[in-house]
Parts: C-alpha cells; structure tokens; sequence
C-alpha cells in the first residue's frame, strides 16, 4: 500500500524547543508550510534557501495549532511569500497568547497580521494535485487538527500523537481524557502503514504508535 508516492515532505527543527516545521509538495511544484516555527532571519533563510533550491511555489500555510513554537515564523513566513494560514477556529485565542508566553520566556515575536482561514474537521485543503484531509483533534488545545495526505500516506499529527508519547495537556486549553480519546477515536483507527510526522521528535507510524506507544496500550 502506498508504494506510489508523489507529495515529498522535508523537515526543519527549528527554534529553542526543537519545533518540526515540514515543507510538503508534490510534482507540480506547489508547496505547503506546516507549522512554521522559524526562529529569526537565520531560520528564515533556511527555508528561503530550500525553496529556492527545489524551485517551489508556496501556496499557503497550515498550522496544526496555535502554541509560540509553532508559529514563531508565522508572520515572516506570510510576508515573504504572501500567503494566508489556515487554523482551526478554537485556536485563535491560542495565538493571542503565543505572544504573551514569548514576552515571559524572553523570546521576540510578531503578530500575524494576514489572512486566517478557519479550518472544519473532515474538510479538504490542497496544494498543487495534493489534498490534506482535516482531522480535529482536541486535548493538546481546543483547536488542535492532524493533516492527512490519503493517497501518500502521510499524516501531519501536530502536538496530538508523538513516536512514543502524546502531547502535553497541562496548559490552557488541555485536556488529557479528551486528547486520548481523540487518538484512540479519530487516528488509531487510521491504516497501520500511515506515516506519522508529529510536531517534535522522529517520525513512526500508526501501526507502530498503535502496538507501542506506552499511552495507548490497555491497561
């Protein structure tokens, strides 16, 4: 299953809390920005550099949620290339205070002020021939969505499902009994063979997170 692939994926560790940022983009050369968490010109030039390099065409942005370090380089990233995000609407507020936890960990941030587009579960976003199917995941925050790539087999998870851990729920708008059952509901179910690329760490997959992952297992 999934022996043909046509969306290629490439990941940046970026900023202070090791963040995945993934640039995704398929054979027409159109590409997406999942998270982008580029800390500073440094980080930014890295992705300028490698869209550059793959002779990309960037087409939007989508973030899984609303947390600093996923979006330190929202606003630099829309800027550079003139492009909208895409978050689900519960985590508006999370960017709000993405701003205020930066001020108190010392770190500089910049408001969007682009377009935000609201994301709805089960809807499709594109890019290029690809499609990402919205999967809504709340209990990492409110707002927390995974992106699904069915025909490749790829599935963006954000901060809801680690290699071997699950997200953190002791911050506003956590909530650990709703994050478990959004796993075990919406993703555990998914083809064991899906590849798994989550907000921090290596990637896995469903079938191993689902055998594995000390979360998840039966009590």
């Amino acid at each position: 299953m999934f022996e043909e692939k046509f969306m290629e994926t490439k990941t940046f560790y970026f900023n202070p809390i090791r963040e995945c940022c993934y640039v995704a983009w398929d054979e027409t050369g159109s590409c997406a920005f999942i998270d982008p968490g580029c800390y500073g010109e440094r980080e930014l030039q890295r992705l300028k550099d490698f869209v550059a390099q793959k002779q990309l065409t960037p087409e939007k942005i989508l973030l899984t949620h609303g947390h600093f370090d996923h979006i330190l380089g929202l606003e630099d990233v829309a800027r550079t290339w003139n492009l909208d995000a895409w978050i689900h609407p519960d985590d508006h507020a999370q960017l709000v205070r993405s701003g205020q936890w930066c001020s108190q960990l010392g770190l500089a941030f910049k408001p969007f002020s682009g377009q935000l587009h609201d994301l709805s579960d089960g809807e499709t976003v594109s890019f290029g021939r690809t499609q990402l199917r919205v999967i809504t995941t709340p209990g990492h925050t409110q707002g927390g969505v995974c992106f699904l790539c069915e025909k490749d087999g790829v599935l963006f998870s954000g901060d809801t499902l680690f290699a071997g851990s699950i997200g953190r729920t002791d911050q506003p708008g956590g909530d650990y009994d709703q994050l478990i059952e959004s796993i075990c509901r919406k993703l555990m179910p998914l083809d064991g063979e899906i590849i798994l690329l989550p907000g921090h760490g290596p990637a896995s997959s469903i079938g191993f997170e689902r055998a594995t992952n000390p979360f998840l297992q039966p009590a």
